[in-house]
């Protein structure tokens, strides 16, 4: 299942995105009101959890410099990727869209798409608040 959010331009630098992007306490800034809890567990690791949906790991996996900030999740029940690509735009713009990946069953992907699929915009959306 691959998800996509809209495009958004943010009025920052690639290089600061990705290096805000890099730091997993700044997804908190981030994330969607009805959050019900978002911890960091480590450098490249955090955990968070919506109202009426399970808790999820994201761990920080390889980026490159500037374009791509990847995160996965730590645990194989729900195999994922999520990627930030970064696109300047111009030295203090920069297009985000986020992508999301997974392996999922036919009921589990139909149950889960529209919950991600709003998720993923309002992250792209909050991206100004880096």
């Amino acid at each position: 299942m691959n998800l996509e959010s809209p495009k958004v331009t943010v009025d920052k630098s690639a290089e600061y995105l990705y290096n805000a992007l890099s730091d997993v306490k700044n997804f908190e800034k981030l994330m969607p009101e009805n959050i019900a809890k978002f911890e960091v567990l480590g450098d490249d690791i955090f955990n968070f959890g919506l109202k009426g949906m399970p808790e999820i790991k994201l761990r920080l996996k390889e980026g490159v410099p500037h374009s791509k900030v990847n995160l996965a999740a730590a645990s194989d029940k729900l195999p994922f990727t999520l990627t930030a690509n970064l696109d300047a735009v111009s030295d203090t713009a920069t297009a985000v869209q986020l992508v999301f990946e997974g392996e999922f069953n036919p009921m589990m992907a139909m149950m889960i798409k529209g919950p991600i699929s709003k998720f993923i915009e309002t992250l792209a959306q909050n991206m100004n608040k880096l």
